[in-house]
């Protein structure tokens, strides 16, 4: 590997399974020093010793819970380099099922929790004058949905607005925002909570004729958090094998 990541803190929330989790390995391997939150304590413990690294359980839609992340961070290595705010839910639901506690609830860990991490973030990253702050959006809710998925749309593309509103407020400290905007990708949930016609329909839906993996995730985020990266802020890369290229149904050409 080319240590991209040589020697900097990273904080992973939602780190225990699924992208959170391709995005540690992919970070190890890269020579970042690792800290893991999430609110599934037996997962990201799990995850946290394969990699040998610390946990803690947060749930980040509270201030105190990220705080406390932040200050593990910094008890353990230091200073804070990189956070990754990748914690998220997505039930489905329709809009005319969804209860104000239903949308609360999708708004608080999406939403709130994206400005816990970053009110959290801020202090040590604005006293040392550098980091990277970077956040799991989606295509949902930015460019497409889906019927049953109006409070998770909502969350994504408020988190996109958050993401150039806190470009410009922290640029003059050193501090790069972007984020990475997934497709479709293969997680345990996907497997779990979707299903095998599912994941076919969305198979046939995108051009590069396959979910992403959480690794394919990860390359992004590795690219934004390393000093590659270092002039780039205020934006997100989609990451979705093409599926917001096409017009319309039958867009695959016949081979020659």
């Amino acid at each position: 590997m080319t240590e991209r990541l040589k020697d900097k803190v990273a904080l992973i929330v939602g780190g225990a399974r699924g992208i959170g989790k391709g995005i540690a390995l992919r970070f190890a391997e890269e020579g970042a020093r690792l800290v893991l939150a999430d609110s599934e304590a037996e997962a990201g413990q799990a995850t946290a010793d394969e990699l040998g690294v610390p946990f803690i359980g947060t749930d980040i839609s509270q201030m105190a819970d990220a705080e406390a992340a932040v200050t593990l961070a910094l008890t353990h290595h230091g200073r804070l380099d990189i956070i990754v705010q990748n914690a998220g839910v997505y039930p489905w639901q329709l809009i005319e099922n969804t209860s104000t506690d239903d949308w609360d609830r999708v708004m608080a860990v999406n939403l709130r929790g994206t400005f816990n991490a970053t009110r959290a973030a801020l202090v040590p990253m604005k006293a040392q004058r550098s980091g990277r702050m970077l956040y799991t959006s989606s295509i949902t809710g930015p460019h497409v949905t889906s019927p049953g998925h109006g409070h998770y749309s909502a969350t994504k593309a408020g988190i996109n607005g958050f993401i150039r509103a806190a470009a410009l407020e922290f640029s003059g400290y050193g501090i790069t925002v972007n984020g990475v905007e997934p497709g479709n990708i293969l997680t345990e949930a996907i497997q779990q909570h979707r299903g095998a016609a599912y994941i076919k329909n969305m198979e046939d839906s995108i051009p590069l004729g396959r979910l992403g993996s959480p690794r394919d995730v990860a390359n992004a985020f590795l690219f934004l958090a390393s000093d590659d990266a270092s002039y780039i802020t205020g934006t997100t890369i989609v990451v979705d094998g093409g599926q917001l290229l096409p017009e319309g149904k039958d867009f695959r050409m016949a081979p020659p």
